[in-house]
């Protein structure tokens, strides 16, 4: 959770826009077993592309890098293009890398975005690490530099993982993680981009990262301090394991400051087990013993943002997730609770990010300019049943939330903060971890919702 004293970096993407928000919020407030897919009627709101395929790592341009076709396909280093220098701007230790890159056809966005934030899954074994970075084209016909997205290694022996600071031009801008155009109310939009991915690794090595999801989701989710009221459709709950990061406060302070601020890693780690899938003894060794669940310190330390300064880049949580064998992990953008029920129905509980006041999530007992929770089912009322990490024992973890409250807090845009002021929303932003070979069920469910 980022605490109440220090605004997250998302609070600042509203900055541009608070006047105008200010005047056009009126009356807002002011403080699937299952069944058949339920669809959802909403407009369009948000563009879903990735490459997974041995035929989608055959299109593109590759410089030195080749498509492995395997029962999980991926792309690999084959013959590197060249050597380049990297100097890392946390550690000041100076590298040369042999490296090769693949650049993604031109994907069209059918939804001219204001928003794109990229996903990855990787293997990255010691002695390589990757970066991602997108370029695009406005709607005015003009072209955005190259922007870098992430700088990435499961580990951080060799480059300490980081997002790229100060990235604009003018127009849009990098926030961490999200590409962001700087004036949504001027029209301007992203409509299409191309990814590059730089496969690294330790010259003559023969090492390679694997890659095996790459793509971005792109969005525009109109201002809105409130949003329609969905229609129950599902009772049911998932058994997620549930992990509380207030016992963590002060572990590992240089991730951080400790526990406290752990709850994106502390959810990721939830969903990880719920599949099935858990760190080693011999990869929990270096937790101090007398640690409860030192898995959630693990899980903090590898999705670390060395620049952020914190645990809550969200491809990075995505990314981690995916280190784990035959898990997929990847960042979207949902419309509404009918679409967490669609998951839910189908056995796929979502890490969901929200802000709000105190006085504006009954029970929760905190209020918060940044939050990761997870939902794990419904009520028979329709009543959302999260994993909430902001508890004081892990015994405390399940809660159950007003459907109507916890709906707008989510998927809202804009929102007042103690002070009065306008300070942004998610809107509709999570993370959902599922199968690699997910099955023909879980496959619908994740159509229905924009993702494959």
């Amino acid at each position: 959770m980022t605490r109440v004293s220090e605004p997250s970096r998302r609070a600042l993407l509203a900055v541009a826009v608070a006047a105008a928000a200010t005047a056009t919020a009126g009356t807002a407030a002011a403080a699937t077993p299952a069944r058949a897919v339920r669809t959802h009627a909403g407009p369009g709101l948000v563009d879903n592309q990735a490459w997974t395929s041995y035929a989608d790592w055959r299109t593109g341009t590759a410089k030195g890098t080749r498509a492995l076709e395997a029962a999980r396909p991926g792309l690999v280093i084959a013959t590197p293009a060249g050597t380049a220098d990297y100097t890392d701007p946390h550690t000041g230790k100076t590298a040369t890398w042999e490296y090769a890159t693949w650049t993604s056809p031109v994907h069209r966005l059918a939804v001219p975005a204001t928003e794109a934030i990229a996903s990855w899954n990787a293997h990255t074994p010691a002695g390589t690490w990757l970066q991602v970075e997108l370029t695009g084209t406005y709607s005015d016909g003009t072209a955005t530099p190259w922007y870098v997205m992430g700088r990435w290694a499961a580990g951080d022996q060799d480059i300490k993982r980081t997002s790229v600071d100060g990235q604009k031009d003018g127009r849009s801008s990098i926030w961490t993680d999200t590409f962001s155009i700087d004036d949504a109310a001027s029209g301007l939009r992203l409509v299409s981009y191309r990814l590059r991915l730089t496969l690294y690794r330790t010259p003559g090595s023969g090492l390679t990262p694997t890659v095996w999801r790459l793509g971005a989701m792109g969005s525009d989710i109109p201002d809105r301090f409130t949003v329609p009221a969905s229609t129950p459709g599902l009772a049911k709950e998932l058994t997620v394991p549930r992990y509380s990061q207030e016992i963590h406060a002060g572990q590992y302070p240089e991730y951080d400051n400790g526990g406290e601020a752990w709850c994106s890693p502390t959810s990721s780690q939830m969903i990880i087990e719920y599949w099935g899938r858990r760190p080693t003894a011999e990869q929990l060794a270096w937790v101090d013993p007398a640690f409860a669940d030192p898995q959630v310190c693990h899980a903090a330390r590898f999705t670390y943002d060395y620049q952020y300064g914190g645990c809550g880049n969200w491809p990075f949580n995505a990314a981690y997730a995916a280190t784990y064998k035959d898990l997929q992990g990847v960042v979207t953008r949902l419309r509404s609770l009918t679409d967490l029920e669609t998951l839910i129905a189908a056995g796929i509980p979502a890490i969901t990010s929200q802000s709000f006041l105190k006085s504006e999530l009954t029970g929760a007992g905190y209020g918060t300019s940044g939050h990761l929770m997870t939902v794990i089912g419904f009520t028979a009322g329709g009543d959302v049943i999260a994993n909430d990490p902001a508890s004081p024992g892990d015994d405390a973890v399940r809660r159950v939330y007003k459907r109507r409250e916890w709906e707008n807090i989510w998927l809202r845009t804009k929102r007042y903060n103690a002070s009065g002021n306008v300070v942004s929303g998610t809107g509709g932003v999570c993370y959902l971890y599922f199968p690699a070979n997910p099955s023909a069920g879980q496959s619908e469910a994740l159509k229905a919702v924009g993702v494959r």
